[in-house]
């Protein structure tokens, strides 16, 4: 009885394991990030805006191979400030904590949100802004800045899926987005190769008994049969 018992707890702890491991190590799909800022941080996007000192919650409302769709929330997630797109873009090495990133400013101005890293991950969010903007801070940051000339202030949500997105570097002159940012690699499917097939053998018979024991019978029978002939013969 004992053992069964131990058995029971052993396999309930394995369901438990499985059931709650997994969830605990997988990021979640939003990258859900709360963020204190100590200081007011200008934020581009649909809702462009200076958001004042104070806790934010970062989210990734869609995501493809090469832009994402940002919100930023207030602390109980119950109003969004911005909208933002933003493309997919390489650090070298993962950090256990999140980073944020700013464009360099004049001092006395807010600092302007540049890109977001989720712990890690190697793949940031590099954020878009609205070209007029975008020229002011390349000037400013002595930096290329990513682009759009959707006014993103005023634009529709939907909007942000196709909007071109370029590059303008301090001079005003527009740059390839793909000079300004690496991209996520692609991911290439591959067919699994065919598994090699196998002959399967005769399974081998498990002991040599039965034979014996048949040539045993045959033996014995042959024995009475002669015996019963000579008897006739006297």
């Amino acid at each position: 009885m004992k053992l069964l018992k131990g058995i029971g707890t052993a396999m309930c702890l394995a369901v438990f394991f499985l059931l709650v491991l997994p969830n605990a190590k997988a990021d979640p799909v939003d990258r859900k990030t709360v963020v204190t800022f100590s200081q007011p941080v200008e934020v581009p996007g649909v809702g462009a805006q200076t958001l004042p000192a104070g806790t934010y919650v970062f989210k990734v409302l869609r995501s493809n191979s090469d832009r994402h769709i940002v919100q930023i929330f207030n602390e109980d997630e119950t109003h969004v400030f911005t909208t933002i797109l933003a493309i997919p873009n390489y650090r070298l090495k993962a950090t256990d904590q999140t980073v944020i990133t700013f464009h360099e400013h004049p001092a006395g101005q807010p600092e302007a949100l540049r890109a977001w890293f989720y712990p890690g991950r190697t793949w940031g969010e590099e954020f878009v802004y609205e070209r007029s903007r975008a020229i002011q801070l390349a000037k400013e940051a002595n930096e290329v800045v990513l682009d759009t000339p959707l006014p993103l202030a005023t634009a529709p949500v939907e909007s942000l899926n196709s909007a071109p997105v370029e590059g303008v570097n301090p001079n005003g002159e527009t740059v390839e987005m793909t000079k300004v940012v690496e991209a996520p690699p692609a991911v290439v499917e591959t067919t699994p190769a065919p598994a090699p097939v196998q002959i399967a053998s005769l399974p081998k018979t498990a002991s040599n008994l039965p034979l014996i024991g048949l040539l045993g019978l045959l033996t014995l029978g042959s024995g009475l049969g002669m015996a019963s002939f000579a008897k006739k013969s006297l």
